[in-house]
């Protein structure tokens, strides 16, 4: 279902410039989109301020920081409504924002979606405002079945890759893997380092720069080859130019914007889920390992038989084209807020 000329109000993190490749999809639909990035720090002081007030409280078990860090963004938030006059109100995530800000959305008029690009319990969004919500998208299987169980209007809509982002490839003889450092990509990333697999971890949770220690609060590093954080752009080349990338859900119920990035960018994906067999197919388009032995046989593959690698990679990226990117998605948004 189309709805064309719509003007909507985008609120959603500042995570990664994702809102500006969701509104990009939404204006070649013929939307017009201002976006508010709800949690953005723009300036170094801002940055600053945020780690002094909002965070090293709660170093401490106190909530004053995050308390005040709320009030300052749900009072943004709902000036950006107020000024906005909007259509649609598309609200992503949204729990950094307070009750004020869903009763200045609920008073506005405007049609309304609450997006959900990661799972409930790893949320704190307050139950009260998550049930009075008109309509709700998630990429999680599990918690689409139990929103729906509580009888609230909610689809299934899943991440995407931007084909619009540009990007140059950088050739390396490593297996990348980039994003946050959790407890199974530790693992998995020091059992390749130690069987001699050439492999490198981006993020600020990997990286040794004493900066990216103050920003974690964490001195200790995993035993892995690492570097700094990097934009998106940045990302999708080094993806793109490695031997193969990484994609480790551990525990997570739906599938990671990453899921889509990698083979949409050219990469070849290793990727510890085989029931990605719903969105490509293992073998032919990406790579499914269960375990070390596994996924360090097929890095050794990928390394020695370029070729193989390569086809596989380029199956993957017609696949993401065809079917998994932001302008798919929008079709499902339309219908959800509809």
């Amino acid at each position: 279902m189309t709805l064309s000329g719509n003007h909507i109000l985008l609120v959603i993190p500042a995570f990664h410039g994702y809102g500006d490749s969701i509104a990009g999809a939404l204006r070649r639909a013929g939307h017009d989109v201002t976006v508010h990035a709800y949690d953005a720090n723009t300036t170094l002081g801002a940055k600053v301020r945020t780690k002094l007030v909002h965070e090293l409280p709660s170093r401490f078990g106190s909530r004053a920081g995050e308390l005040a860090r709320q009030r300052t963004q749900t009072a943004r938030a709902v000036a950006a409504v107020a000024a906005s006059r909007a259509d649609v109100v598309i609200t992503v995530k949204g729990d950094g924002l307070g009750t004020g800000y869903w009763e200045a959305v609920d008073a506005s008029g405007a049609r309304q979606l609450l997006w959900l690009y990661d799972e409930l319990a790893r949320m704190d969004l307050d139950d009260e405002v998550l049930t009075s919500r008109p309509s709700i998208v998630s990429y999680s299987p599990h918690d689409v079945a139990a929103l729906r169980d509580r009888g609230l209007r909610v689809g299934h809509v899943l991440d995407a890759h931007d084909h619009t982002v540009p990007f140059t490839p950088v050739p390396s003889d490593e297996v990348v893997f980039i994003g946050a450092r959790y407890p199974d990509r530790t693992r998995l990333l020091t059992a390749l380092h130690e069987r001699g697999v050439p492999v490198r971890a981006y993020g600020r949770d990997w990286s040794r720069h004493p900066v990216d220690r103050a920003r974690t609060w964490q001195l200790s590093r995993p035993d892995v080859p690492s570097a700094r954080g990097v934009d998106r752009p940045t990302a999708y080349g080094l993806t793109a130019g490695a031997v193969a990338a990484l994609n480790s859900h551990t525990d997570q119920d739906g599938f990671t914007m990453r899921t889509f990035e990698l083979p949409g960018t050219g990469s070849l994906q290793l990727i510890d889920r085989p029931d990605v067999e719903a969105l490509y197919e293992p073998g032919r388009e990406v790579l499914v390992f269960s375990g070390v032995d596994e996924l360090a046989a097929l890095c050794e593959r990928a390394r020695a038989d370029r070729g193989w690698a390569r086809e596989i990679a380029e199956r993957g990226r017609a696949r993401t084209l065809a079917e998994h990117t932001f302008d798919h998605r929008v079709p499902l948004l339309e219908d959800a807020w509809a």
